[in-house]
């Protein structure tokens, strides 16, 4: 989930069209997660094939990156690798919320709640090897690629944007930001509207935060906000108790840095402080990744998607055609553009 800085940062609306021609770095399991928790039946019971095998960040990933390639955005995947040790308790508590977020979805549909039902199924997700494994196959299918990072997919998602090999990251989480990704598109999704764990709907739309606007727009450097984020609280410390959001930014604009914070000593900064400053200003980062973007292979679509999870052929072809057409048709345009 990450910090939340959302009541001091604003992003920037924007059409998905907007993208079209650039490269987007996303974040993979921020992006199966939410498909995990979205697509699911009215009881809050997941997609699932005639097999019993959960399907949802199947579907998601196969409509979403066929949309994106159809608007001519070229998708890259990247997937976490080993967490930090300091993200274990986050880890743990995160399985306990689902354990009992599973308990409560049984019991309301044991009373025929409904609605309760599918607020608290949402909150069950689970994403285990099997189903990175089959997202990574349906990604090479689609001639898209991915990258599985050494440590937060977010890290590297930064690291490759300011490399200068992608021009954006996409995430839902902040974090990003806290990695030094310069350009982040949040609610990156065709869909107007998106349901809430409590079953309301709010409206979406794509809308781009840019790092150096946000740190303008505070008054902060990079290394403050980072600071200011391990006051709040992250997915690698729990913060200090009674510091929200605002009261942290006056702390780094009156204190300057989590060092002034310690030395004032009215608020007891975490032991791990520093160690979380550093995940996030020197995080562990690959460079050994190719980007190459290849063309579609329906027959490898069609197994993956129709043979192995029982997908409608004709609803994964209708998809395909557009894919397909479009492809056609910059093939074309290069062709014509050397003749």
């Amino acid at each position: 989930m990450g910090v939340d800085i959302s009541v001091l940062v604003k992003g920037r609306p924007i059409k998905i069209e907007d993208l079209s021609g650039r490269s987007v770095a996303v974040d993979a399991f921020n992006t199966l997660y939410q498909f995990l928790s979205m697509i699911r039946q009215p009881d809050g019971t997941p997609l699932m094939d005639r097999d019993g095998h959960v399907t949802s960040h199947l579907s998601g990933l196969f409509h979403r990156t066929a949309a994106l390639l159809e608007f001519g955005i070229r998708p890259v995947y990247v997937f976490d690798g080993k967490p930090p040790e300091l993200k274990r308790k986050t880890i743990e508590d995160r399985r306990a919320a689902k354990e009992e977020a599973e308990r409560e979805w049984k019991r309301a549909l044991e009373e025929g709640d409904l609605k309760r039902a599918l607020s608290k199924a949402t909150r069950t997700s689970r994403l285990d090897s099997d189903m990175i494994e089959e997202s990574l196959a349906l990604l090479d299918a689609l001639g898209v690629p991915w990258i599985k990072a050494p440590s937060e997919g977010e890290a590297q998602m930064g690291f490759m944007v300011r490399r200068g090999d992608v021009w954006a990251g996409a995430s839902q989480d902040f974090d990003a930001l806290l990695f030094g990704t310069p350009n982040l598109v949040r609610n990156l999704t065709l869909a107007s509207r998106r349901r809430l764990p409590s079953g309301k709907t709010v409206d979406v739309l794509p809308e781009m935060v840019t790092l150096a606007e946000v740190l303008s727009t505070l008054g902060l450097t990079h290394r403050q906000l980072v600071d200011m984020a391990v006051l709040i609280g992250t997915d690698f410390n729990e913060g200090v108790r009674g510091i929200g959001p605002k009261k942290a930014l006056a702390l780094m604009k009156r204190l300057g840095d989590i060092e002034g914070v310690q030395r004032e000593g009215k608020v007891a900064v975490p032991d791990e402080a520093y160690e979380v400053r550093r995940i996030f200003l020197e995080p562990e980062v690959s460079e050994d990744y190719s980007l190459e973007w290849g063309r579609v292979d329906p027959e490898q679509v069609r197994r993956i998607m129709c043979d192995r999870h029982s997908f409608s052929v004709d609803r994964v072809d209708s998809v395909l055609s557009k894919v397909l057409a479009k492809e056609s048709v910059r093939a074309q345009k290069s062709l014509d553009g050397w003749s």
